[in-house]
């Protein structure tokens, strides 16, 4: 049976329901019948947190418009709650809701090290870099006590393996002293997400996320510190935020990002029920428009899974995004739009190095 799809405003959460999976068999709908006071308070939901026995780590994928083959996500779920967040669908192959589920129970992958250890010391492992966090924000709230993206990145720095971090969070600051290790090697690039300047829309469109002003502090002391590090103008919402794309290419290249990106918001699966649910209660005089952008932009439908058309689009909205962002990078100046080329020449595989200095 189906989560509930009742509308339940909680503060500090993005969604605003808990629609069923489209992996259930059976759904079900609640319905007022009256007896009820329609402006009962509902009880804040409380985060759980449970350990998550993955049999792998490192995800493969082969997709052609992605810049990374293989990423490692520590965490299921994400306390940010941006209510435009990809991986919100992935919570149904856990029999758990897309919405508020997705920002309330939480997932750790206790034996995330010995995995990683186990993965990369296998015959066939090539060295090419890892993506930290691209599903869920490696640096979410829970990182504060699981420390699963600290231990991580101490492996790869130990192993000397390139990594790549994607993050909207300040909470990377944590691990400056790794960073920087692996830095002085060409082992790491940061992009720091920025999805909007204005902080008024934040408490619904990120509720739990970093504001945009330490974001900006965190690309400047990251740049500072010699990482490479660069923007993430993502994801780009027609009609919500598209108008301050320029604005924070301006102000992340002031603060010393060295690449830059975007992608247009997309929609898999249950997220478009979701994300349309938060544009009604919160922009219900232009959430016709926003579909309506996006719909011209993925051939008519709201979401196209097509290889090169996902996150960017195709059509004249599309189109004038893709203009907009080229002419910004050359009149900013940015000279590198992707993340910089990293060393895999140093890796070291696990238990190679031990045996070596047995041997003499």
């Amino acid at each position: 049976m189906s989560k509930t799809s009742t509308r339940r405003l909680q503060k500090t959460r993005g969604a605003v329901s808990n629609p069923g999976s489209r992996l259930e068999r059976f759904h079900h709908e609640t319905i007022d019948d009256g007896w009820h006071d329609s402006e009962e308070t509902i009880p804040p939901l409380q985060r759980t947190v449970r350990a998550d026995h993955a049999k792998t780590l490192i995800n493969y994928n082969q997709s052609p418009d992605i810049p990374f083959d293989r990423s490692i996500n520590p965490y299921r779920g994400c306390e940010h709650g941006c209510i435009y967040c990809y991986a919100r669908p992935t919570h149904s192959y856990l029999d758990l809701s897309p919405g508020l589920d997705f920002e309330t129970k939480l997932f750790y992958k206790t034996d995330a090290i010995t995995l990683l250890e186990s993965e990369l010391s296998r015959p066939s492992y090539q060295c090419r870099p890892i993506a930290l966090g691209v599903n869920t924000d490696a640096y979410q709230p829970i990182e504060r006590e699981q420390c699963l993206t600290r231990q991580l990145l101490q492996t790869l720095l130990h192993y000397r393996h390139p990594v790549t971090l994607v993050t909207k969070s300040d909470l990377i600051l944590r691990d400056l002293d790794i960073l920087e290790e692996l830095a002085a090697n060409r082992l790491v690039s940061v992009a720091v997400s920025v999805t909007r300047i204005q902080q008024k829309i934040k408490s619904t469109l990120e509720p739990r996320a970093t504001s945009p002003a330490k974001r900006l502090h965190a690309i400047r002391s990251l740049a500072a510190a010699g990482i490479a590090t660069g923007v993430m103008v993502a994801p780009v919402i027609p009609a919500i935020t598209d108008h301050e794309m320029e604005t924070i290419m301006e102000q992340a290249y002031d603060a010393g990002a060295a690449f830059a990106g975007y992608t247009l918001l997309r929609l898999p699966h249950e997220l478009k029920t979701v994300f349309q649910e938060w544009l009604q209660t919160h922009y219900p005089d232009r959430a016709e428009h926003v579909m309506s952008l996006l719909r011209q932009s993925y051939g008519d439908k709201i979401y196209n899974s097509e290889w090169g058309l996902r996150g960017r689009g195709r059509g004249a909205y599309a189109d004038i995004l893709a203009q907009r962002f080229d002419k910004a990078c050359t009149r900013i100046g940015y000279t590198n739009r992707y993340a910089t080329e990293l060393n895999t020449d140093i890796f070291r595989v696990p238990g190679v190095q031990e045996q070596l200095c047995l041997g003499f």
